[in-house]
């Protein structure tokens, strides 16, 4: 089942159980889905795209929750934070720093004898095989600190 059909189905059960913030993220998400679909002139959505997609909402949300925090409002924060939370439900398990380094490891043994110069491409491997299932940040950080 695709993210677009399982969100489809999510707005249902929120109308039913009427779970009005639920149902402000799920149509948000579901906006955003529709947006992505149309600037592809209709094509679906792969499965990478979709969770690039639900990260970047989440993280809107997040940034979105902290300015509200700086300008003490509560209400506002807390409202964008339990969007995080239900857009967060979508994504897939988030893999934990020795994870990370793990796959890090096996993809510098497989390169053979490398340097810091070979960051880049130990990176843009990484992202392959890790998409999304951890933060951009801690993956350069152990690549930076394996090739150090």
């Amino acid at each position: 089942m695709n993210l677009e059909s399982r969100i489809n189905e999510d707005i249902k059960q929120a109308m039913l159980a009427r779970e009005k913030e639920k149902l402000e993220a799920l149509r948000a998400v579901k906006s955003a889905v529709l947006l992505a679909k149309t600037e592809k002139a209709g094509a679906e959505i792969d499965e990478q795209a979709e969770i690039k997609l639900l990260h970047k909402l989440v993280k809107q949300r997040k940034e979105s929750a902290a300015i509200y925090r700086e300008q003490k409002r509560d209400e506002m924060a807390a409202e964008e934070e339990f969007q995080a939370s239900v857009i967060e439900k979508y994504l897939p398990a988030m893999l934990s720093e020795s994870e990370v380094a793990a796959i890090i490891d096996k993809i510098i043994a497989a390169s053979g004898p490398v340097s810091v110069k070979d960051m880049g491409r130990i990176m843009g491997e990484a992202n392959k095989e890790i998409a999304g299932r951890a933060e951009g940040k801690l993956v350069a950080d152990l690549v930076k600190k394996k090739l150090s």
